[in-house]
């Protein structure tokens, strides 16, 4: 997934994808499933350290200046229903407990500067859960 019709991002996406893959496994290395009391606890890991990492990354050399962008994150983790691989959709075991999920996003901003960025982490997936991570940002003018 990718920011598209958004400036470039305040940093590599590359980047973007290591710190977000990495806070969601980070989030989420003791669990095995879904577990509705845990669900905030890991929601609330990934956005900070996703956002510790963005201000670290775009602060400025000169300390006096102030940050050159703002950020938002949102993580979203929704439990995959239970049920019986054998009917899954196809016959695949990949479609087992596959529940449908729309998320949609706008703004009004600076196509110049601002942008928006959103991640699937894949990582989840044999836990029975998916993980999605939007990441926006907004330069800051002085």
């Amino acid at each position: 997934m990718s920011a598209e019709g958004a400036s470039a991002s305040p940093i590599p996406i590359e980047d973007l994808k290591k710190i977000t893959t990495e806070a969601c496994g980070n989030a989420l290395q003791t669990s095995q499933s879904y577990e509705h009391d845990k669900v905030g606890d890991w929601n609330s890991q990934i956005i900070n350290t996703v956002l510790k990492a963005l201000i670290t990354a775009t602060a400025p050399t000169d300390s006096s200046k102030p940050p050159p962008y703002r950020f938002t994150v949102n993580s979203t983790i929704v439990q995959q229903g239970v049920i019986d691989p054998s009917v899954a959709a196809d016959g695949a075991l990949s479609n087992a407990g596959k529940r449908g999920m729309h998320s949609a996003s706008g703004a009004f901003w600076d196509v110049n500067r601002d942008g928006m960025w959103t991640f699937k982490y894949t990582g989840a997936e044999e836990r029975g859960m998916d993980v999605v991570v939007c990441v926006t940002w907004f330069a800051v003018v002085v």
